[in-house]
């Protein structure tokens, strides 16, 4: 390993891998005996949220990319957690509602969801909290849109420097 280098086992990369592991196997341990995924809560949200999303908005609002999402909403209308119908502008296109089976996913979800982030957040101390939540928004979203999402203080506080 080159001189200063960072040992791969400690690097950003290896690190968030291990950190979003971990995350998944809380969600799992939470969520129970109820058949869902974090990606698949992620979709159930942001259909929750805008019931009759297509595809293409359901991308936008998670983050997941095109193909995926594609393969996550085929699964999960098989499943009974999404119901999916042509729309009437765009034959090409599908609306996508959640389902009564998915409302109850939903509603696990977001209890799993809760105790998960309780549970990864009591891991850092409570002041170091929301910087490490604006440090994975950035890494997340990327700056241009973390500021357009963030409030101004934020965004000023960021500009400002040491």
């Amino acid at each position: 390993m080159a001189k200063g280098s960072t040992s791969t086992l400690s690097a950003p990369l290896h690190l968030l891998h291990r950190a979003a592991q971990r995350a998944d196997s809380l969600f799992a341990r939470h969520v129970g005996d109820v058949d869902l995924t974090p990606r698949q809560f992620a979709v159930l949200e942001a259909v929750s949220q805008a019931d009759g999303l297509n595809q293409s908005a359901i991308v936008a609002a998670t983050g997941i990319d095109r193909s995926s999402t594609a393969d996550l909403v085929r699964r999960m209308v098989s499943m009974g957690l999404l119901q999916r119908r042509r729309t009437k502008r765009d034959a090409r296109s599908y609306a996508v509602r959640l389902t009564r089976e998915g409302r109850k996913a939903l509603s696990s979800g977001e209890r799993a969801a809760r105790a998960t982030n309780d549970a990864l957040l009591s891991l850092i101390p409570s002041v170091h909290r929301a910087v490490f939540v604006d440090a994975l928004k950035t890494m997340a979203l990327g700056e241009r849109e973390q500021r357009a999402q963030a409030p101004t203080t934020i965004s000023r506080e960021r500009d400002s420097g040491p």
